[in-house]
This record gives C-alpha cells, sequence and structure tokens, in this order.
C-alpha cells in the first residue's frame, strides 16, 4: 500500500475521533452552555444528518477538482470548524459548526475511497478500504479515550482544539504525498447525471441497503454499551472506556480481516461473519451479566461487525464501479444512514421491558433482516456472475474498465 494511504488514514483518524468523542463530553458541553444534556445530543444527530447529506453533495461539488485539491480543502473546512467550535459559547453556533465539519468529513471520505481506489492496482480496492477504515478504527481505540481523558483534565475545548490542531499535519502530508492530476476520474467521460444514474441499478441499492443495515446494528449496541456494562455487566463506570478499547480493538482486526478477504472473497466473509454476527448480539444480551463472557463479546462483535460490514461497502464500491468520482460517496451515505438509524431505533426500545438490553436485541434483529435479506440474491451481494449475469465472464477480483463490462456487474 502507498504511504499516501495512510497519510490519508491519519486524516480519518481525527475525523473519526471527532465523530465519537461527544459521548464523552455531552454533560460538560451541556454545563458549560448552560443547555440540558438532551439539547447537547442534538450534535450528534447534527453531525450524522450532514455526513448523510454531505456524502453525494461534497463529492458532486469536488469531482472537478483534482483530489489534491478537494482532499486539502476539506481538511481545512474541518480544522476550522473545530477551532470555532472550540471557542463559541452558543449551542446554535456549535450545531452549526457540527455540520460543517460532517459535511467536511464526508466530502473528505468520498473522495478519499475514490483516490484510494484509483491509487492502488485493479482488485485491490478493498485493502485500500481497510487501510482507511483503519483510522476510525484507531480513533475508537485511542482516540476516542485519549479525547475523554484530555476534556476531563483541560475541558471539552480542549479536545476540540486537539482535533483541529491533528489536521494540520494530514494536510501537509495529503499536499505532499497525493498525486495532484495522476489517477484522477475523466468526469467528461462520467458525467455526474450518468454516474447518479448508477443508484438505479438493484444490485447497488441492495449492497448499499445490507451495508446499512449492518451498521445500523453496530451503533445501535456501541451507542449505548456503557449501561449494558455498568448495569446488567454490574462493573464500575472506569470498565467502560475498557469495553470501548475492546470494541474498537475488535473494528480493526475486523477491518484487518475485510481488507485481506473482501476482494476475492466476499461471499466467504458473508457465508461464516454473517450467521455468527447474528447469533452474537442475542448472546451477548443473554451473557451481559457474566463480566467475562460481556467483555469478551463485546471483541468478538467488533471484530465481525467491521469485517462484514467492511466487506458489504467494498461491494458497495465494485457495484458502483461505473461512477467513479461518486462511488465513494454511496459508500460513505450507507454507513451514515446506518449510523444515524441505529441508535433511534434502538433507543425505542429502552422505555421497554428489555430495557437496556433493548439496543442489543435490536442489533441481532438488524443483522437478521439483513441476511434474509441476502439470502435470496447472494450472487449479486457476493459479487458472482456465473448465476447472476450467465451471458458474462465472472470477475470477481477486478473493477470493470469498459462500458460493456459495466453491464455485467
Amino acid at each position: 500500500m502507498p504511504l499516501s494511504l495512510y497519510l490519508l488514514a491519519l486524516a480519518v483518524f481525527a475525523m473519526g475521533t471527532s465523530e465519537f468523542m461527544l459521548a464523552g463530553l455531552l454533560p460538560d458541553i451541556a454545563a458549560d452552555l448552560g443547555v440540558t444534556v438532551g439539547a447537547a445530543g442534538t450534535l450528534t444527530s447534527a453531525f450524522a444528518i450532514g455526513m448523510v447529506a454531505g456524502a453525494p453533495l461534497m463529492a458532486a461539488l469536488a469531482r472537478n477538482r483534482p483530489g489534491r485539491a478537494a482532499l486539502l480543502g476539506f481538511l481545512l473546512l474541518f480544522s476550522a470548524a473545530h477551532a470555532v467550535g472550540a471557542v463559541t459559547t452558543s449551542l446554535p453556533v456549535l450545531l452549526t459548526t457540527r455540520v460543517l465539519a460532517a459535511l467536511a468529513n464526508a466530502g473528505f471520505l468520498a473522495v478519499a475511497l475514490t483516490t484510494a481506489a484509483a491509487l492502488v492496482p485493479p482488485g485491490r480496492k478493498g485493502r485500500a478500504l481497510a487501510v482507511l477504515l483503519s483510522g476510525t478504527t484507531i480513533a475508537t481505540i485511542a482516540g476516542v479515550p485519549g479525547g475523554s481523558v484530555l476534556g476531563t483534565l483541560l475541558g471539552w475545548r480542549a479536545t476540540f482544539w486537539a482535533v483541529a490542531a491533528l489536521c494540520l499535519p494530514a494536510a501537509a502530508g495529503v499536499l505532499k504525498a497525493i498525486p495532484g492530476r495522476r489517477a484522477e476520474p475523466d468526469t467528461a467521460a462520467s458525467p455526474l447525471r450518468a454516474e447518479l444514474a448508477r443508484l438505479a441499478r438493484p444490485r447497488l441499492l441492495l449492497v448499499m441497503l445490507l451495508g446499512a443495515l449492518v451498521n445500523a446494528a453496530t451503533f445501535a449496541s456501541f451507542t449505548f454499551l456503557a449501561p449494558v456494562v455498568t448495569g446488567t455487566g454490574g462493573l464500575d463506570e472506569w470498565w467502560v472506556p475498557v469495553a470501548l478499547v475492546l470494541f474498537g480493538a475488535g473494528s480493526f482486526a475486523g477491518v484487518t480481516i475485510a481488507g485481506r478477504l473482501s476482494d476475492r472473497r466476499p461471499g466467504l466473509v458473508i457465508a461464516v461473519g454473517g450467521p455468527l454476527l447474528l447469533a452474537g448480539w442475542p448472546a451477548l444480551a443473554v451473557l451481559a451479566g457474566e463480566p467475562v463472557a460481556l467483555l469478551t463479546l463485546v471483541f468478538v462483535q467488533g471484530t465481525l461487525s467491521f469485517a462484514l460490514g467492511g466487506t458489504l461497502i467494498t461491494r458497495v464500491l465494485y457495484e458502483a464501479a461505473g461512477a467513479p468520482t461518486m462511488a465513494g460517496s454511496y459508500s460513505i451515505a450507507a454507513l451514515n444512514v446506518g449510523a444515524a438509524a441505529g441508535p433511534l431505533i434502538a433507543a425505542t426500545t429502552l422505555g421497554t421491558a428489555a430495557g437496556e438490553l433493548g439496543p442489543l436485541w435490536t442489533s441481532g434483529l438488524l443483522v437478521a433482516v439483513a441476511l434474509l435479506l441476502a439470502l435470496p440474491f447472494r450472487p449479486a451481494v457476493t459479487g458472482d456472475q456465473r448465476h447472476a449475469a450467465p451471458q458474462g465472464r465472472v470477475e470477481r477480483t477486478h473493477p470493470p474498465h469498459t462500458e460493456s463490462d459495466h453491464h455485467r456487474h
């Protein structure tokens, strides 16, 4: 993998830290701004909405610009939004900065995915995606706990300043290491209308839906993991960051697995990982009262969630290969629809008899829906052309390069 991919991952690390860090900062933000914790919680929703809307919008606006210029612009906007957020005393202003940061984050990821796919040989999109996603997973392991500690010691504003500062070396790396024009998509040969028309393809919509469902299941439980650890698990509060780090370590292992197998063996990941992930969420709900089992399953579910989710998002890139400037945005939109919907669905179960375990059962149900949808369309999900398109040749490891190849996918 080229060095430039790891520099992109550094930027994704900063952005991932920002996306998840509010979970530990909301009480302090609420107290400082003189609002309720519930009102401060709208900052999380604002970011998720900005990510969903921003991915296709920012990718469309940046499609005629060199990848390096677009990436640098998004990074600087992201940094500036956090700098303004760090000094404001107004919740509406802070909400605005979160939306702007989300737009920049979504645009950066959309362009980064497209750029990464162009920087590696055909058939290695999964590995390139794994490198980028490693920035997010490392953020859950180190960035989010580190931000929480920094916020405790120096206040929540210091965490915002730290994220803003972390973007600067990443921006310098992008400016130095990302090619100015090499491997850029030919936007004249791929009009925006034609790229958007790819969204009418059932295969693309299917893998986007499956990726969204699996990610919804992941965030449904991740968001409400703390009450399970301290409630049903009976552990002290300091075990919450331990559980989050274990989940983050599992997610890193998961994207590594996806990176190794999603290009050549996506069917294997889905066939093995899907049922295991489905069984794991109810098992976690049943065994949450046993601390060792709880912490072990948190790691396992993190691994399975990101292995399966990463593989499905890689399939989005392949199925959207006829949309060279927009494919990354379709992946990001699918991920964030799930990230926004999962916690909202899970929250409705907290007031039921299931209580704090409701989100775990919700995750199991979401994965079950995904697998039931995938089962009758297995060739389309795995990229196996032998049944999906008998008239074409099997091409599982290489993205299409010609218009005639596009119809085989």
